[in-house]
């Protein structure tokens, strides 16, 4: 069994699980609820989109790049909000969005899956000072994948 076994099975399980709570959304609960960073429910669901996307492309570099790998981190200095504002995820189609979201984090869970354990010290330069192994940036993914999840749920008061 793989060592990330466990952590891609609870993903899948909180995937299997939003997937059908985000279908029951209002367009109201989706594009007006906003949280404490101007964030709506559609603009959180993009950035965990870009996210997954994000790390893929990470795990699959620091399997066979040199480490620590130089890899851009679309999060810091506010990237991330221009990320959410050029893709237009405030327009997107809701049902789109929800399948892109449930099948770009079952991807994400397949390869983590997939991992070269050998490969798990490699390193990513997160930023001019910051180093994250490959193991501590997985094991790292279902802290931030709850944490929109749990914004998500104080704004729909759940």
């Amino acid at each position: 069994m793989n060592q990330f076994q466990y952590l891609a099975d609870e993903l899948e399980a909180l995937v299997f699980e939003w997937e059908g709570k985000f279908k029951n959304l209002s367009e109201n609960q989706i594009g007006i609820l906003k949280n404490i960073q101007n964030r709506t429910i559609k603009h959180i669901v993009g950035h965990m989109i870009d996210s997954a996307s994000n790390n893929t492309h990470r795990i699959i570099h620091l399997q066979y790049s040199e480490s620590p790998l130089e890899f851009p981190n679309y999060a810091t200095y506010g990237n991330n909000d221009r990320w959410i504002a050029i893709q237009n995820y405030e327009n997107e189609n809701w049902e789109n969005m929800i399948a892109l979201w449930k099948y770009i984090h079952l991807h994400l869970t397949h390869v983590i899956k997939n991992i070269n354990p050998a490969k798990l010290d490699n390193e990513w330069m997160a930023d001019k000072y910051e180093k994250v192994s490959l193991k501590k940036m997985v094991e790292d993914f279902p802290r931030h994948f709850k944490l929109h999840i749990s914004e998500i749920e104080k704004l729909l008061k759940i």
